[in-house]
Parts: structure tokens; sequence; C-alpha cells
């Protein structure tokens, strides 16, 4: 199933995910038809039960489905997507149609109605469950005006929600928390973005000429290398340790590493990869500046490494029992 799926989520993207579908999705305009055929592929259910239309899959299953997607920049929320729809139908909430952003974070409400800032995704998603004054609600996108104040090409936004437009989702306490469902999302889309960073880097360092020979038989440039493959390599263990689980929902401690070491090697490979390329790395025609960008912004949203660092620490902390016994039990699949 694993190597089925793979194969079918290989395929569509990399025939949809072309640089000028990237370009409209990053000029404000998602092409809306790429997210339709996702949707009719199956990918976005496939964590739902057979009976619900849906895959009936489990976490490890839809691995490579996000592998992919993340290696080809797809320009819409379908990890969130993925996790939100499991979440809401778990929770016997109507799942909605279109894309759906997490918003653990960023949602607050004042006299002036209901303020999203920095949100994920939000200019190609039609929902957003988020977390609002300690309680998840599910928002509109189109029912919200928004302001555009984020970094080029990015697909966050601000948004700004009348009070009546906020659709409470009771009983959600004892459902698992949003911000490791997103934490988990990231992890997966991080690891794929990485391995074709370094792809891209390998290429360029093995065709760029400098004094007679390529780049790439420099002892400083292969060392660049080797520890873009040892992160890279890192964030994919990482990643199917996080997605380690017998159903839809993870655990949570594993959520949390998967996150903080993918975020960590999220920096540390966009930095080698840029040293390697030079200046040249920045400029529009190379795809090496999206895939950075990108990265930065799935490294910070749902938490940067040392917000999951920290959480995993004061969960260790608050255990009586031996940090090994901590670490067996905690931090190992079951």
């Amino acid at each position: 199933m694993d190597d089925l799926l793979a194969q079918a989520a290989q395929r569509f993207f990399s025939q949809t995910c072309q640089p000028g579908l990237l370009q409209e999705a990053e000029d404000g305009a998602p092409p809306l038809a790429a997210w339709q055929a996702c949707q009719d592929a199956g990918f976005a259910d496939a964590l739902l039960p057979e009976d619900a239309g849906g895959a009936g899959l489990i976490l490890p299953q839809i691995l490579p489905l996000l592998h992919e997607a993340g290696r080809h920049l797809f320009p819409f929320p379908l990890a969130d997507t993925l996790l939100a729809r499991a979440w809401l139908h778990h929770q016997g909430q109507t799942v909605p149609d279109g894309p759906i952003a997490l918003a653990p974070h960023g949602l607050r409400s004042d006299a002036e109605g209901i303020h999203g800032d920095d949100l994920p995704w939000a200019r190609s998603s039609a929902h957003i469950l988020g977390w609002l004054d300690g309680q998840a609600c599910l928002l509109a996108v189109n029912q919200a005006r928004e302001r555009r104040d984020s970094v080029h090409g990015s697909l966050d936004a601000s948004l700004r929600w009348h009070r009546s437009a906020v659709q409470p989702l009771p009983g959600a306490a004892t459902a698992p928390e949003l911000a490791l469902l997103a934490a988990l999302g990231y992890t997966g889309l991080i690891a794929g973005a990485l391995e074709q960073v370094l792809a891209l880097t390998l290429d360029y360092a093995s065709t760029r000429r400098q004094f007679g020979k390529p780049i790439g038989r420099f002892q400083a440039v292969q060392q660049s290398i080797s520890i873009m493959a040892e992160q890279t390599w890192a964030a994919r263990m990482a990643s199917e340790l996080a997605f380690s689980s017998a159903s839809w929902a993870p655990a949570p401690m594993l959520a949390a590493l998967g996150k903080a070491r993918s975020s960590q090697a999220a920096w540390q490979v966009s930095t080698r990869a840029h040293a390697v390329h030079g200046a040249i790395g920045i400029t529009q025609e190379f795809a090496l500046q999206r895939y950075s960008r990108r990265l930065q912004a799935w490294r910070r949203a749902a938490g940067s490494e040392t917000f999951w660092q920290a959480r995993i620490g004061a969960d260790a902390l608050a255990d009586s029992r031996t940090a090994l016994d901590y670490l067996l039990d905690r931090l190992q699949p079951a």
C-alpha cells in the first residue's frame, strides 16, 4: 500500500506542481483545479474510514504522500486537511469541502471581532480549524478580510472575521491537540522538501565548474553537502518516528520530537544549500529560493524547534521515571 500510494503521489505532484502553477499560488491566485484534482484522487480523505468516503489509512501509510507533497511544494494544506478531516470526523462534526488549514496558535478575539495573525496556508485554504478562547472553532476564509503582511511569495496571511463567523466545535477536550496535529503535518512536509533541496544541491555542485573542475570536488563543498545529507536523513527518520501509530492520531511526544528535529534540520540544510549555490541561489530562476522560503515558513509554523524541545523537556521533568525509562516509553514507537 505504501509503495502504491507513494508512486501515485509522485506521479500526481510531479505532473501538477509545475513552476507556473507554484508561481500562480504565490501571486495570490491558487489554482483551485489542482486542489480538486488532489481531492478527486482521494488523497485529502485518506485518513477517513471507508464508510465516511475515505481510504481508512493510518498515519504510517500516509507519510509517503506528505513526503511527496513537500518534495514538490504542493501549494495547498494537504497535510493539515488530512489531519483536520480525521479530527473533525472523530469529533462527530461535519467535514467541510475544500482545503482546511490548522491554526493552533494565532487566533484571538476582542470587541472588533476575530483576528488571525500570520495564519499558515490562509491564502490557499477554504477553512481555518483553530483554537480560540479555550475552544476549537471553524472559520470560513471567504468570510474574512485579508491583510497581506507576510514575506514575498508566502501563502500565509492575517485575516479578520466578524464574531458571527465563528462556528464553535464543542467537545474537543478529549481530542488530540491541534498543535500536535499541525506539528505532525509539517514534519512530513519538511522531510520531503529537504530531500529535494539536497538533490538540487548535489546536481548544482556536479555541474557548476570553478578552476577547471566541478565545485563538488572541493573539500569544503563536500563537507557542507555531507552535513546536509546527515540532517536530511535525520529529518526523514524523525518523520517516520512521528508517524508511528496504529491509528490516525499521533503519539504526542513522538509528534513533538518529529517537529523539533525536522525544524532544526530545515535551518541547517537550507543555509548550507545557499552557501553551495552562492548568490545565484536566491534568484527567481532557481528553484532553491522557493524551497528555502517554504522551509523557513514550515520551520516556524505550529512552533519552531525550541518550542517543541521545551515541550519534551517539560514532559520529561514531570515524569518520575529514569531518563532511560522515559526515553523507551515516550520517545519510542509503541
